[in-house]
C-alpha cells in the first residue's frame, strides 16, 4: 500500500471525525500537533468527493475537539507552574491577553486563536487569571468556529487541488497553516508595537522609564 493509498484510506475513514475530536483537542496543550492541516485536508477532500455529510461531522468534531481542548488548559492554567513559567516567556502578547482577558474575554480568545501557540496561551491565561467556565465558554465556542469556519473556507478552496492526491492536499494545507498562523502573528506584534509606541509618546517625559529612555 502506497502512502498516497493510506492518506486516502484515512481521509475517507468514518473514524475520522472521533480522531479529529482527540487530536483537536490534544492540540490544544500540544500546539505541534498537525490538527490545522489533518481538518483542512480533510475538508477539501470531503468538499472534492461531494460529501457534505461529512463536511458536517467535520465541523462537529472540529468544536468539540476545540472545546475539550480549551477546558483542559484552562484547567492546567491554574495549576500547572511549567505552564505559567511559558506564559511568563511570551512577551508582549502574553500581558495585553493578560490585561484584555478578564474585562473582555471573549475578545482575547478570539483574537489569540490564529496566532501560533495563540490557543494555548490564551486559554491557560484564562486559567491563571481566574476566568470561570460559565464565562469562559462562550469565547471558547466563538473562537473555536471562527477557526472552523475558516479552516471549512480553506478546505473549500483546496477542494479543487487535493483531487485524487491526497498527498498534495497535506502538503498544500500544511504550508497554509504555517503561513496564515505566521501572518496573524506578525499582524498582532505589529499591532501592539505601535499600541506601545502611542503609549510611550503620550507619557509626560517625567513619568518615563528611565531605563526605556
Amino acid at each position: 500500500m502506497t502512502v498516497a493509498t493510506m492518506c486516502a484510506v484515512v481521509l475517507h475513514s468514518p473514524w475520522l471525525p472521533l480522531a479529529l475530536v482527540v487530536l483537536v483537542a490534544l492540540d490544544g496543550p500540544f500546539p505541534p500537533l498537525p490538527s490545522e492541516t489533518v481538518l483542512m485536508t480533510a475538508y477539501a477532500t470531503a468538499f472534492a468527493s461531494g460529501n457534505l455529510l461529512m463536511v458536517g461531522e467535520l465541523a462537529v468534531s472540529a468544536l468539540l475537539g476545540c472545546l475539550l481542548g480549551d477546558l483542559l488548559v484552562h484547567t492546567l492554567g491554574r495549576s500547572s507552574t511549567r505552564l505559567v513559567r511559558r506564559v511568563d516567556r511570551a512577551g508582549p502578547v502574553a500581558s495585553w491577553v493578560s490585561a484584555t482577558m478578564l474585562a473582555r474575554p471573549v475578545v482575547a480568545l478570539v483574537a489569540a486563536r490564529f496566532m501560533p501557540s495563540g490557543r494555548l496561551l490564551s486559554t491557560a491565561i484564562a486559567g491563571r487569571v481566574g476566568v470561570p467556565v460559565r464565562r469562559f465558554v462562550p469565547g471558547s465556542v466563538t473562537s473555536s468556529t471562527l477557526w472552523g469556519t475558516y479552516m471549512m473556507t480553506a478546505g473549500l478552496l483546496l477542494g479543487p487541488v487535493v483531487g485524487n492526491d491526497p498527498l498534495v492536499g497535506l502538503a498544500v494545507g500544511a504550508g497554509m497553516a504555517v503561513v496564515t498562523a505566521s501572518a496573524f502573528g506578525l499582524a498582532c506584534r505589529v499591532r501592539l508595537a505601535r499600541r506601545a509606541a502611542v503609549a510611550r509618546a503620550g507619557t509626560p517625559v517625567g513619568q518615563r522609564d528611565p531605563a526605556a529612555v
